[in-house]
C-alpha cells in the first residue's frame, strides 16, 4: 500500500511543492511547527531514512541542503532545524523547520493554522530563492 507521500509525489494529492528533481520532492508541512516547515521526501518508497540505497540517501542529502539554503533564504531565522522521525508516515523524510531556538523544534508544540493563500505565497518564496541559494 503506498503511503500519502506517495500518492503526493504521483499527484493524486495536491501539495504546497517548493521543489522537485528526478529523485525527489520538497513540499510544505500540513501542520507546519513555522513557517516554511519543508518536508524533503525521497521518491523511491523506504520506510526509514537509514533504509535507503547509499546513492539515494547522498541525493537526498544533497537536495535537503539546497531546498535549506533556500529556505533560509525565504524564511529569515538563526537556523534551519532538522528532525528525522517518520513515525506517522512510513516513508522516509526529513523536515526542515526555521527556527529561532531550539525549543521551536519539538512536535510537542500546537503546529500553526495558515491559510491556503499564506502557504503558496511560502512555498512560492522558497522556490523563488532556490537559483540564487547556490
Amino acid at each position: 500500500m503506498s503511503s500519502i507521500f506517495t500518492k503526493i509525489i504521483a499527484g493524486d494529492i495536491p501539495c504546497y511543492k517548493v521543489a522537485e528533481d528526478a529523485h525527489n520532492i520538497a513540499f510544505l508541512d500540513i501542520r507546519p511547527l513555522k513557517k516554511g516547515h519543508t518536508l524533503c521526501v525521497p521518491k523511491v518508497e523506504v520506510d526509514e531514512l537509514y533504509e535507503l540505497p547509499e546513492e539515494d540517501y547522498q541525493r537526498l542529502m544533497t537536495f535537503c541542503q539546497r531546498v535549506a539554503k533556500a529556505l533560509k533564504k525565504a524564511v529569515p531565522c538563526k537556523r534551519i532545524g532538522s528532525m528525522v522521525l517518520g513515525m506517522e508516515v512510513p516513508h522516509a523524510h526529513l523536515h526542515l523547520v526555521p527556527i529561532e531556538a531550539e525549543h521551536e523544534l519539538s512536535f510537542a508544540n500546537t503546529p500553526l493554522s495558515l491559510s491556503s493563500e499564506e502557504m503558496m505565497s511560502i512555498a512560492a518564496s522558497i522556490s523563488d530563492a532556490l537559483d540564487s541559494a547556490e
